[in-house]
């Protein structure tokens, strides 16, 4: 239950609250992870005393089992005593209002006189098209059709593992206004690094012109754009229609539906 009129880290009395499995407040968590520990009571006791040092305790093992070699994956439950500040959480809100397709394709119809050309992709070693797919295919996803939906809407979806300089090559003859890509593949921060090259590939073919570059996957921090040296980053969840909302947003000088 949250904990009333505790004082936050760096300002005024807030709201403070701590995790609840059996009973409200009871600070109970589940953590899993991998140990390069053979299965049995020497993994589980590693596990245990791993779980001590995070600040879990008391902590139990609820499940082990091994996965091939001198590995086993585990999970442990257990209490911790820290509390989450609400007030001092900071999140990427939406600056940018949702609407629905017609305002889209009225907005684009008035503010542009043209299509507005979207080219998505997949980049590097990344194969896994599901994230692009489902934005920019017709059947879309969580219920919203997908961008080639769109009538004022030019999609071209390039598929899987397409290296930058082509996909930079296609939006410079497809003259783009935007370049999705989807980055699944995340393991030693491979989607960063790909980002990054992404990023400075068309900063170099096209400086100041380069079309919009959005990026979107799993594991992205949404503040993380700037960084990146990217427009926008979008993650998990992210629906077709916030997609089309923010293109809207960012590249149609009115804004909004006529």
């Amino acid at each position: 239950m949250p904990e009333q009129g505790r004082r936050g880290h760096d300002g005024p009395p807030g709201t403070v609250i701590r995790p609840y499995g059996d009973t409200t407040g009871d600070g109970m968590v589940q953590l899993s992870f991998t140990l390069p520990v053979s299965p049995g009571p020497r993994a589980e006791g590693a596990a245990l005393q791993l779980a001590q040092k995070m600040g879990i305790e008391p902590a139990m093992v609820v499940h082990s089992h091994g996965i091939g070699g001198d590995f086993t994956f585990l999970v442990v439950y257990g209490s911790v005593r820290h509390l989450v500040d609400l007030d001092a959480v900071q999140v990427e809100e939406r600056a940018y209002p949702l609407l629905a397709p017609a305002e889209v394709n009225g907005a684009i119809r008035a503010g542009l006189r043209r299509k507005l050309v979207v080219l998505g992709a997949c980049i590097g070693t990344d194969a896994h098209t599901v994230g692009i797919d489902a934005i920019l295919n017709l059947k879309g996803f969580a219920g919203e059709k997908g961008l080639e939906y769109y009538r004022e809407l030019s999609v071209a979806n390039l598929g899987a593992q397409v290296s930058v300089p082509e996909l930079v090559a296609r939006a410079r003859t497809e003259r783009a206004d935007a370049v999705l890509v989807s980055q699944v593949v995340t393991q030693k921060d491979a989607h960063l690094r790909n980002t990054r090259e992404l990023a400075a590939a068309f900063r170099e073919a096209m400086g100041e012109a380069r079309p919009l570059l959005v990026v979107g996957g799993p594991r992205f921090d949404q503040a993380m754009a700037a960084d990146l040296g990217v427009d926008k980053v979008f993650g998990r969840g992210t629906t077709p229609g916030e997609v089309a909302s923010y293109l809207v947003s960012a590249l149609v000088p009115t804004g909004a539906a006529a």
